[in-house]
């Protein structure tokens, strides 16, 4: 099967260009202009439309169990919000929830893989540490995941203390292993947590407020010198504080192998939202913060200290009371309304796998922050490099896997939950007015979304085992 897309502006990392894409079967066969129609199964039009590579969320929790409920996107649901968003690519994280590292591992694909929409692949959570799990973690390879993942956080349930976060890392560097670190201070959020409600303050806003700025910028500065110890690279997942990307910023002036990742929650909401009726929509973790750490992580995003633009996405139901309509199947699931009379039982997570791409295209380029060309390269392009995809993934190059997204950049509607195919039931950007609209999605050659109108379906995704890390 071939199919031409013709007439568009093909956007990269590296350049803008006018150019025709040949598909053949799964992989771009080549770019350039005025190729014969003879033997094309499908031709489509995309004179005064941008053609870029679909993007790659490396930041995922679908089906994740947390606090007497489930996240409320699965592998399909999930999936195929992203696609509508322009995603094609999703990498989510391995509990490390049973004996071995593979049989956990082998748990999360029998969640996947039956469902999966798009192409997938995981991290491997490091929540406990052994003698054992020391000798497991360069098995990981072998299952195609090159990336785990440790906590300074969630004391007594997912964190692991400093020397094993040592430990972890000198494996990892040896075993050509990235290491993630989820940055906050541990220690401290419990000894306010306690305080806060003895103290019976139980609102939403105290979510925020028990797990400080400080706390944050300290545990980012301890995890670069750890890495610094360990002589491994090291990449800081959702950063959220002006403090935490000064601390990279600097790292990476010293030419430390230190990377960065943020989210979109964090260049737009602050802790005040957490004050509204409502406010338990907002409730993440780590938190949203302040209008100037906003400032700060939009700097680092615009001078490139943050390599990567993930999600995090994690979406609960805001009230878990009430069905919403999925695919003409009424549903409802558990959410944010368990944690109404105190904050610590408010699901922690927000939706976001189907939002980012658009969201940033016209709050990052449309209004100037950041080049067509960054914006490829945060969405798309980094992820594939630093996770061991590219060029598999993640750019328009004849070889690639043809996963490939046409935009209208001059389409404007108003977002929301009606617009967001994520199964949830609210939207953090409902009623923005957003300019720049996904008409067709493509992966791997097939036409997945068109117009809006679904045309993938469970199963259609397939696992990717990854290759060498590329330290940015």
């Amino acid at each position: 099967m071939k199919t031409l897309i013709k007439g568009g502006t093909v956007i990269t990392a590296a350049e803008t260009i006018l150019a025709d894409i040949l598909i053949e079967d799964e992989k771009i066969k080549a770019i350039g202009l005025d190729f014969s129609e003879e033997g094309i199964t499908s031709v489509i039009n995309a004179l005064g439309k941008l053609v870029m590579p679909g993007g790659i969320d490396v930041h995922t929790h679908f089906d994740l169990p947390m606090f007497d409920t489930v996240s409320s996107d699965d592998h399909y649901t999930g999936h195929k919000a992203a696609a509508f968003g322009g995603t094609t690519s999703v990498i989510d994280f391995v509990s490390q929830d049973k004996e071995t590292l593979k049989e956990s591992v082998e748990t999360w694909h029998k969640k996947a893989d039956k469902k999966a929409a798009i192409d997938f692949s995981f991290h491997m959570n490091i929540t406990h540490f052994d003698e054992k799990i020391a000798k497991e973690i360069p098995q990981l390879r072998e299952l195609g995941i090159n990336s785990v993942k440790v906590f300074t956080a969630y004391n007594h349930r997912l964190r692991l203390d400093d020397g094993y976060i040592i430990k972890v890392m000198r494996i990892a560097k040896e075993s050509g292993i990235l290491v993630l670190v989820h940055a906050e201070n541990g220690d401290v959020i419990e000894v306010l947590v306690d305080e806060a409600l003895r103290a019976g303050h139980t609102e939403p806003v105290w979510h925020a407020r028990t797990r400080p700025t400080l706390g944050e910028v300290e545990s980012v500065y301890r995890t670069i010198k750890l890495s610094e110890l360990a002589e491994s690279p090291v990449y800081i997942v959702h950063m959220n504080t002006k403090g935490g990307v000064d601390h990279v910023r600097d790292a990476r002036q010293k030419r430390l192998p230190v990377m960065g990742e943020t989210c979109p929650q964090y260049l737009f909401f602050t802790a005040d939202y957490l004050l509204r009726p409502d406010g338990a929509k907002w409730i993440c973790s780590p938190p949203v913060r302040s209008k100037e750490d906003n400032a700060g992580v939009w700097h680092a995003v615009e001078d490139g200290t943050m390599q990567v633009m993930a999600t995090d996405h994690c979406p609960f139901f805001y009230d878990g009371t009430t069905p919403i309509e999925y695919e003409g199947v009424r549903i409802a699931i558990p959410g944010k309304e368990l944690g109404k009379s105190d904050f610590t039982k408010i699901p922690n997570g927000l939706p976001g796998v189907g939002d980012r791409m658009l969201v940033m295209w016209t709050k990052g380029v449309v209004e100037g922050h950041i080049s067509p060309n960054q914006f490829v390269q945060m969405m798309c392009t980094n992820p594939a490099k630093v996770f061991g995809l590219y060029p598999q993934k993640g750019t328009i190059l004849p070889g690639s896997d043809a996963d490939l997204a046409i935009w209208d950049p001059d389409r404007e509607f108003t977002y929301g939950v009606k617009f967001s195919q994520q199964r949830t039931d609210y939207n953090l950007y409902e009623g923005w007015n957003l300019k720049g609209a996904i008409e067709k999605v493509f992966m791997r050659g097939k036409l997945i979304v068109d117009d809006q109108v679904w045309h993938g379906n469970r199963g259609g995704g397939r696992y990717i085992r990854r290759g060498e890390i590329t330290v940015l």
